[in-house]
């Protein structure tokens, strides 16, 4: 009895060591099986052990796969790629050394990053998200998001992302105040009525800013009107910029009590006005207005 007893006692770190990874999805599996460097004893399955060695990528685009359920397992993961899928979900709250998410043109609702320090890029163009949370991921440097359905998007605890694109969107406001190095920003086509671009460091955007086809949209805040008026020029007519914009309901007022201090051309000459090329009014509250008068 007792070395039955011993005998099963050294039996059970080898049932632990060999259990397998639920992977449900077929197309999925046999991707997994196929890596080498991931099945290393070359088995029809996939080992915890062998998933929670693993600290390289997973690339497995354009496979056809519909969920990715034992991806928990690879707990060393860095990057992922798993774009041109039939994904509805993913939850990669567990894969906390994931620095590379690319997982554009899927059928994304859910994204679910979690507690994930480490994710400094993140590419879910291309889906029908209406959440995404990124509170806690704090090492975002470039975020793609554009092409689903956000209505709304708080960036202020990803105080290092240096690129934001969520244009073709829902996006009624955009608060960037603290992002502080931001260098490209595309938001065009989305439904904003407020944008505050006040970080200190507007200059680092340069040339690399787009705001079209956001038509509820007036007033941008800004960190210096006349420089932003010389600079940015992806903007729709109706936009000017201010250092302290008025709530969107008041901003149709934003013409009264005010008085024109110079009209200039694109490149911050005065003028007294020209037809046919854009032109921006400057008033003595700090607001710009650009127009094209068309003969």
């Amino acid at each position: 009895m007792i070395k039955r007893i011993l005998l099963i006692l050294l039996c059970l770190p080898m049932i632990g060591f060999g259990q397998n990874v639920n992977i449900p999805d077929a197309n999925f599996k046999a991707y997994l099986v196929g890596e080498p460097l991931i099945n290393t004893n070359g088995d029809t399955e996939i080992q915890v052990s062998e998933a929670n060695a693993y600290s390289g990528y997973i690339f497995c685009n354009s496979l056809n796969i519909s969920n990715l359920i034992g991806m928990e397992a690879f707990t060393a993961l860095t990057s992922l790629y798993c774009e041109n899928n039939q994904l509805t979900s993913l939850d990669v709250s567990q894969n906390l050394a994931l620095t590379d998410l690319l997982c554009a043109n899927n059928l994304l609702t859910s994204l679910v990053l979690g507690n994930n320090t480490a994710l400094g890029h993140l590419n879910c163009i291309d889906n029908n998200l209406i959440n995404l949370d990124l509170s806690q991921n704090t090492a975002l440097y470039r975020l793609a998001c554009d092409n689903n359905q956000l209505t709304s998007l708080d960036v202020s605890s990803n105080t290092i992302l240096t690129a934001l694109l969520c244009y073709d969107n829902q996006l009624t406001s955009l608060d960037l105040s603290q992002n502080t190095i931001l260098t490209d920003l595309i938001c065009n086509n989305n439904q904003l009525t407020s944008l505050d671009l006040r970080n200190g460091n507007n200059n680092l955007l340069d040339t690399n800013f787009f705001c079209l086809n956001n038509p509820n949209l007036s007033c941008i805040d800004v960190d210096d009107v006349s420089w932003s008026t010389a600079n940015w020029i992806n903007i729709d007519l109706q936009h000017y910029f201010s250092n302290n914009c008025p709530p969107p309901s008041a901003i149709q007022e934003h013409t009264t009590n005010k008085e024109l201090l110079k009209v200039t051309d694109l490149l911050g000459r005065e003028t007294k006005g020209k037809k046919n090329e854009p032109l921006f009014y400057i008033y003595d509250d700090g607001t710009v207005e650009k127009r094209i008068v068309i003969e």
